[in-house]
Formats: structure tokens, sequence, C-alpha cells
């Protein structure tokens, strides 16, 4: 499959998706929505994290509304049903670490798509907006699930409802991402990021973001129970084996992910 609203590198086991349509701040069309799938469904052969990002001055400013002007014809419940989801789900499932680069403004839909995310981290020159309200909609694309979750029914509320615009150094504040960085940093800091998820043990981080999704559904011996049993699971691989190895002679661990 040829990419055209993205571009798409892997290298030394870092994956990176861009968003790449700069002169429409990135917002996300069918064919974006379908080329990102595309990737995290076939082409990460190979990668061992995976990094989204924006190309220009914004991450993504959310649905392109040029493919809205005849809403007589925009079906936005199948849109979001076999466009959106596929998307979200290939990310939210993604076997990999999953790190969100949010260069620039994060709108409505774009937003969402970063807070699917296992990790998310700004510039400080970005801002997030659920800018749903003022177009005559509610979140979505996840919105109503990731923020109450990240930042409490309180916050997420007042996110929806006023659709103010929350910059990067509130966001990390509140709790809705990891960190905010400087701008002049930004890309140097993501980068080193994702070359240290990349280099990191995989199957341990997956079973952190499995551990923690499934805190939320459990009781305390439900939960002490799963850590266990993943836990468990990990001392058995050769990633642990290894890093013991690393640390009892002093050196760097090389992980393989298994």
């Amino acid at each position: 499959m040829d990419y055209v609203e993205i571009t798409f590198t892997c290298q030394d086991g870092l994956a990176v998706i861009t968003m790449n349509r700069p002169d429409k701040m990135n917002a996300m069309n069918a064919a974006m929505r379908a080329e990102i799938t595309h990737v995290l469904g076939h082409r990460l052969e190979g990668a061992r994290a995976v990094v989204l990002t924006g190309a220009g001055t914004a991450f993504c400013s959310g649905q392109d509304l040029g493919d809205a002007r005849n809403t007589t014809k925009l079906n936005l419940e199948r849109v979001l049903r076999d466009e959106y989801y596929p998307m979200l789900e290939a990310l939210v499932n993604c076997p990999l670490p999953t790190l969100a680069a949010v260069n620039g403004a994060a709108a409505g839909a774009g937003a969402n798509l970063a807070l699917a995310c296992d990790v998310v981290m700004a510039s400080e020159a970005a801002f997030f907006s659920q800018a749903f309200s003022r177009i005559g909609l509610m979140p979505d694309a996840g919105g109503t699930w990731f923020l109450p979750r990240q930042i409490g029914l309180a916050k997420a509320m007042g996110a929806a409802l006023f659709a103010d615009r929350i910059s990067a150094r509130a966001a990390s504040d509140m709790g809705m991402i990891y960190e905010a960085v400087p701008a002049d940093e930004f890309d140097a800091h993501w980068r080193n990021r994702g070359a240290s998820l990349a280099a990191g043990p995989t199957c341990a981080f997956r079973a952190v973001r499995d551990a923690m999704r499934a805190s939320f559904g459990n009781d305390l011996k439900s939960q002490l129970n799963l850590e266990a049993q993943l836990q468990g699971e990990l001392g058995k691989s050769r990633d642990f084996i290894e890093g013991v190895s690393a640390f009892l002679e002093k050196r760097p661990a090389k992980f393989e992910g298994r």
C-alpha cells in the first residue's frame, strides 16, 4: 500500500507514523484513517515501539470538515464505526508501546487520537481542545472514555462543554498527558523517548499496560492476582534473565522483547 496522507519510517526498532497534511493542519480524512490503520496492522514487523506525530506546526486538527460540507450526505455514525473505530482499536490494541508526540494543535478527534496512545508528550507550543461543541457535536473518537479516566469527570465535563484550549503545560499539570517539553527541545526529546521504548523490554511494557487498564474494573484481590500472573510470565522471559544479568554485571541490558 502506498501512503499519501502519512509518512512511515522504521529504524532501529522505532516506527514513526507522521500525519502529513500540513496545509490542512493534518486534519483527518478517510484516506489518512485507512493508512494509519494499515500501518498498525501490517507494517510493524521489526518495530518495538510506535510514535505518532504530525508534520508541520500541528499534530492533528481533527476531522477534515471539508469532507462534511454537505451534511445531508454525511453519516457520522458510519464514519465513526467504519473508519475511526478500526484505527483507534488498532492503536489501543497495538502489541508495542505507543507514544504520541504532540508537536502542535491537537483538536477534536485529533486530541483523542493522541490520548489513545500509551504515553502522550507535547511541545509547549501545543494545545489540546475538545472542539466538538463548537460545531454542535459531542466528543467522539474515544474522548468520552479517555478523558474521564485521565483527568476525572469534573475536568472532562468542562473540557467537553466549553471546548477550551488547554495548553500542553496545563494538560501535563492535570494529568491528561505525561509531560510538556520546551518547543526547541521537543523533536530531540520525543526521539530519545521513542528510542528508549524501542530498546526496552517489550513484553514487560505490554504487561504494564494490560495491568493498568484492568485495574479500573478490578477489586484489589483481582488486581493482585493479575499482577502475580503477569509477573510470573515475565519471570520466565529472556528479558528478565538479561535484565538481572546486566544488573549484576553493571552493564546496560540488551532486551529482545521476549
